[in-house]
């Protein structure tokens, strides 16, 4: 690999991973090991004696000896350089197009701030199910994941949006930080516009698809509780019962289930009642 470096520097890609001491894992994410085209900056959370290095002038490494994707995410936001962000994991695969995707629904959209996109599964097989492109509303937000995430940085630094410390992968609620930081965007009056266009591939069996997991009814009556307060409760029940529908939990484990979303809604209380998070 010879020491690109890029010259007409629009898009930079915001990567989180973890124990990383050789760049040869970049080569999994790109199609014909064609990663050295592009601009990174990687948040390598490790141990002093597992470091990563870069002598690439356009893949830049940050080791970080923090816990927690959250904590991975903004400490990418704080250090980025843009124009246009993508925040990225490292078990992805990317169309080989996907930054002229990316680059393009920018500038046919230019109002936007924020632009999402599609994904597949490893089967070819649409990810979620999507709609046509349009603006997102509080609903939509739902579908999104964090790696078809796109943005300009500029105005998502101008209006302070940061992830949430308390959700996401590693943070006490393990699941919903990309839907909170979009909807953050939302509050702030950002622009945000899915284009129905695909960037990537990634497996179907991730972190979010869990959705019967006790971390994840934690994590979502938590979510449920910060947004809707008391009716949290109600929506609680209402998605235990989705998910038993689905056969993602059994009848049997119903009370089980219950019993630890009303811990997820307690816990989240107590860090509002502390003074440590506002719904």
């Amino acid at each position: 690999m010879n020491n690109a470096t890029k010259t007409n520097f629009k898009l930079e890609i915001l990567l989180s991973t973890m124990n990383r001491n050789s760049l040869d894992f970049l080569a999994k994410l790109f199609p014909n090991n064609s990663y050295f085209n592009y601009n990174f900056l990687i948040i390598n959370q490790t141990k002093k004696d597992c470091l990563l290095t870069s002598k690439y002038k356009n893949i830049r490494v940050i080791n970080s000896f923090t816990k927690g994707l959250t904590n991975s995410r903004n400490l990418a936001l704080e250090n980025a350089k843009g124009p246009v962000c993508l925040i990225a994991d490292d078990d992805v695969i990317y169309n080989s197009n996907f930054e002229a995707v990316i680059l393009k629904s920018f500038k046919e959209n230019a109002i936007a701030n924020i632009i999402t996109f599609k994904m597949k599964d490893l089967e070819g097989k649409d990810f979620k199910n999507y709609t046509a492109s349009t603006w997102h509303s509080v609903l939509s937000l739902k579908q999104v994941n964090s790696v078809v995430i796109a943005f300009k940085l500029k105005d998502v630094r101008a209006k302070n949006i940061i992830f949430n410390p308390y959700f996401g992968l590693g943070s006490t609620f393990e699941t919903a930080d990309e839907y909170i930081f979009l909807r953050d965007c939302l509050k702030a009056d950002l622009k945000l516009w899915f284009q129905s266009d695909y960037i990537l591939s990634h497996d179907i069996n991730s972190s979010g698809k869990l959705e019967g997991s006790d971390r994840i009814i934690f994590a979502r009556a938590a979510l449920f509780y910060k947004y809707s307060g008391i009716l949290g409760y109600l929506r609680l029940f209402k998605y235990l019962f989705v998910i038993l529908n689905n056969d993602s939990i059994k009848f049997s484990q119903l009370f089980a289930k219950c019993k630890t979303g009303l811990q997820g809604i307690s816990a989240y209380k107590k860090i509002v009642q502390a003074g440590q998070e506002t719904r």
